[in-house]
């Protein structure tokens, strides 16, 4: 722990010493590197964190993101996160979100785009949730013929084979502004 160079998942710190900061995660017990890099340990406000010459786009707690559903579960989904805040990112780290309390048979399917909430790190592991109302799919295709769909209510339906399937849609489903590409 006293190396002032660290690789991904290297020892940095305990956590009753340190918080994390930039490019730093916790287990529980200690405080580890997502990112190749310097250390700094901020002895006043006892935050770890890691240097990297491009910073890796890890998203916070309480942030909102954007991504494409990468795996379905049978009560999950892992989503790979493309926008942070509305902000681009090309770190490509991906979070799961829980979908067992929800009451639909398809919360999102692979390729569907959807908006999460980070909620926690445990273990290396980015958990985020979908329950919210403005959470939820933004952009779907039929998972039939891969034909346009409009919303019917909770639902969606293809305009071209008028198949009809459940999305846990978001309100801004339809929206194509849910993201500033220029700032």
């Amino acid at each position: 722990m006293s190396e002032t160079f660290a690789f991904p998942g290297d020892k940095i710190a305990s956590i009753e010493e340190y918080e994390t900061g930039y490019n730093t995660f916790d287990d529980g017990d200690v405080v580890h590197a997502a990112a190749v890099g310097e250390i700094d340990l901020n002895k006043e406000t006892r935050v770890a964190s890691v240097k990297h010459q491009k910073m890796i786009s890890i998203p916070k707690i309480g942030d909102v993101i954007i991504g494409t559903v990468a795996a379905v579960m049978s009560s999950m989904i892992a989503v790979s996160i493309d926008y942070i805040n509305g902000k681009p990112t090309t770190s490509k780290v991906e979070c799961v979100c829980s979908t067992r309390n929800l009451r639909k048979k398809n919360v999102a399917l692979v390729n569907d785009i959807v908006t999460l909430k980070i909620l926690n790190h445990l273990n290396g592991t980015i958990h985020a949730a979908i329950e919210e109302p403005h959470l939820g799919v933004l952009f779907t295709k039929c998972r039939k013929c891969g034909g346009k769909v409009v919303q019917m209510r909770d639902a969606i339906k293809c305009t071209d084979c008028a198949w009809i399937d459940e999305r846990k849609l978001s309100t801004n489903y339809g929206n194509s502004d849910f993201v500033k590409l220029r700032e």
